[in-house]
């Protein structure tokens, strides 16, 4: 098959290597020119994947709407505030019978879109059953060197779901497949918001317990949300779901946990960010979270308290003590 990565990041990468390595062409596509230079003739990805070498059916991609014509499947990897001004350079194509595969995890600010939402927005004729979401916990650290990785391809059409989930699986890269793209859209962009927070109590000191409150409370959070906007409330029991939340929350390879200690330690978001050479998508889905959260009437308290610290300087003391003395409620709100 011919498979377009559109993102030359660590995650659409891994995800090329991965694919070239089941005996796909691949051509992966990066935003500037000069990089895609570099990537061509090292045949690695020195700044954001060291040492993990190009098969030779890996090539590199110089022209976008070329390469959309030629591929069969299209992975969309670029930063999702990025999504829409990279669909615009090929959008009048046609890519009747292609899959469209978004790896991008975030909720577009200003629209408060879901990626897969303004995927169809922005290509005319392009249908719902021609979208996937493959998201779950995943770190491309670890899928680069082949260890154990579950993740969920999620559509409206299950057939095309199983396309995808046949086209990446490997023995050590399981894809589970389901229909619930809204619940796991939603999951996987308000993870990076609960990994921020959990990332701030590691750098104030706290312990288990508040991390552990974190990652449940923040469930319930994404839970609310995803019911709202007519998702599965069992999604998030899942893969996208407690899955990816953990992992994000936990692990030492996340971005997102990594902004919210620095901010924890007493560091501002803008010299966090500018010694960063990766984007943190959860500090982008704080701000798009939260305002859609207030539109359609959710109780995001975390999400808003995130919000409030990154954006509008607000102490993180005094945002803690704020979330810890709101009013007792039941826990199944």
């Amino acid at each position: 098959m011919n498979i377009a990565v559109l993102g030359a990041g660590s995650w659409g990468t891994t995800l090329a290597v991965l694919l070239a390595k089941k005996g796909n062409q691949v051509r992966l596509w990066a935003h500037r020119p000069e990089f895609a230079a570099m990537l061509d003739a090292e045949r690695e990805n020195r700044r954001y994947l060291n040492g993990v070498h190009f098969p030779q059916n890996l090539q590199i991609a110089f022209h976008l709407r070329e390469l959309v014509s030629w591929s069969e499947m299209i992975v969309t990897a670029v930063p999702s505030q990025a999504l829409r001004e990279t669909l615009i350079g090929f959008f009048d194509l046609s890519l009747e019978g292609k899959i469209l595969v978004n790896v991008a995890k975030g909720i577009e600010i200003g629209t408060g879109k879901r990626m897969s939402e303004v995927l169809l927005e922005v290509i005319p004729g392009l249908l719902p059953f021609q979208v996937v979401a493959l998201y779950g916990p995943s770190h491309a650290e670890e899928v680069s060197k082949e260890q154990p990785t579950t993740v969920v391809a999620s559509s409206p059409s299950l057939a095309t779901a199983e396309k995808v989930q046949e086209v990446f699986h490997t023995s050590m890269f399981r894809v589970y497949v389901n229909t619930d793209i809204i619940g796991v859209e939603i999951a996987g962009s308000v993870k990076n918001i609960i990994a921020i927070a959990a990332g701030i109590s590691d750098g104030i000191g706290f312990g288990d317990n508040a991390k552990a409150a974190i990652i449940t409370r923040g469930m319930a959070e994404i839970s609310r949300l995803c019911i709202k906007l007519g998702g599965d409330a069992v999604t998030i029991s899942g893969l996208a779901g407690i899955g990816d939340l953990v992992v994000t929350c936990l692990s030492r390879h996340s971005r997102n946990r990594y902004v919210g200690e620095e901010i924890g330690r007493g560091r501002s978001l803008d010299e966090v960010i500018s010694q960063m050479n990766m984007v943190a998508e959860g500090v982008h889905s704080s701000k798009a979270v939260y305002e859609l959260s207030r539109a359609v009437g959710v109780d995001m308290p975390i999400t808003r308290a995130v919000y409030e610290m990154l954006f509008e300087a607000k102490p993180v003391q005094q945002a803690i003590l704020d979330l810890m003395t709101r009013e007792p409620k039941q826990e199944r709100d």
